[in-house]
């Protein structure tokens, strides 16, 4: 007897580029199930801010991973998951696997909206990815050999993209796992200093860890053309509500999760990191 569904019906990944996104299209693919791809540049576009775009999308779609684009934190988020998530179960798309927030009470609202769809949910909720030094807003600042962040000595559980994406995966594909919320972590705590040095090491470079105040990060996403509401969600986040280490991963994977040496040495070996 087997908990796996296989079904020819598409899976939905939004934000299938992404970070998470990405991984998880591939999994499914290799596993020989049919992946959609949902972005604005997809085959068939998909755009948070148009749900005129949600319906083609979701054509013949059995299944779907959601991520939404800045946070779920941000404003109107939680609304516009209700909406999705009523659209996805009304047009034959039951199963949804969110991708949230650990922490935060505005990522708490979109589940919440997720859950009252009708829909064969599951959360896997997460913390500070470790591929953000190396995928994401944290890599020019890595390159630089400089990490100016607002996040003073507080630690966090940094969780790695790969154990997420095994994660959603097991979660999209294992009847087991509806109605199930999974918090996700790494196997260990570190503060932004000890990822400097972790960096460091790794890389044969010296990277810095350089304190600053959140207004002084505020103008920094400006100037880089980020959303500088990024500046109010470390502050929020970064409080410590999320210095512990949870067993999200052991308990859908049985297995530890990667520690961030490993990740660090793996990816210092690519040569994205060469300065």
């Amino acid at each position: 007897m087997t908990h796996s569904t296989k079904n020819d019906n598409p899976t939905l990944v939004i934000g299938g580029t992404g970070k998470t996104g990405r991984r998880v299209a591939d999994r499914l693919t290799s596993q020989g199930r049919t992946v959609r791809i949902g972005s604005r540049k997809g085959e068939r576009p998909f755009v948070w801010e148009d749900p005129g775009t949600w319906g083609p999308a979701l054509d013949g779609v059995g299944s779907a991973y959601v991520t939404y684009y800045p946070d779920l934190a941000f404003p109107g988020a939680s609304e516009t998951i209700a909406e999705f998530s009523q659209f996805a179960v009304a047009h034959g798309t039951r199963r949804l696997v969110l991708l949230s927030g650990r922490g935060e009470e505005g990522a708490v609202s979109s589940e919440d909206s997720l859950k009252k769809s009708g829909a064969d949910w599951t959360v896997v909720r997460c913390d500070w990815f470790n591929q953000n030094f190396s995928e994401s807003f944290f890599l020019e600042p890595v390159l630089a050999g400089e990490l100016a962040l607002p996040t003073g000595e507080c630690v966090e559980p940094f969780v790695d993209a790969d154990d997420i994406a095994d994660v959603a995966v097991a979660a999209l594909t294992d009847d087991r796992h509806i109605h199930a919320t999974y918090e996700l972590s790494g196997p260990r705590l570190l503060s932004f200093r000890d990822v400097a040095d972790e960096l460091s090491a790794a890389t044969g470079r010296t990277i810095t860890y350089i304190p600053v105040s959140s207004d002084d990060y505020r103008a920094a996403l400006v100037e880089a053309g980020q959303p500088a509401e990024f500046a109010d969600l470390f502050a929020l986040i970064l409080d410590g509500r999320n210095a512990s280490l949870v067993n999200g991963v052991q308990e859908v994977l049985d297995r530890e999760p990667r520690d961030f040496s490993a990740y660090a040495r793996d990816t210092a070996a690519t040569g994205v990191w060469n300065a």
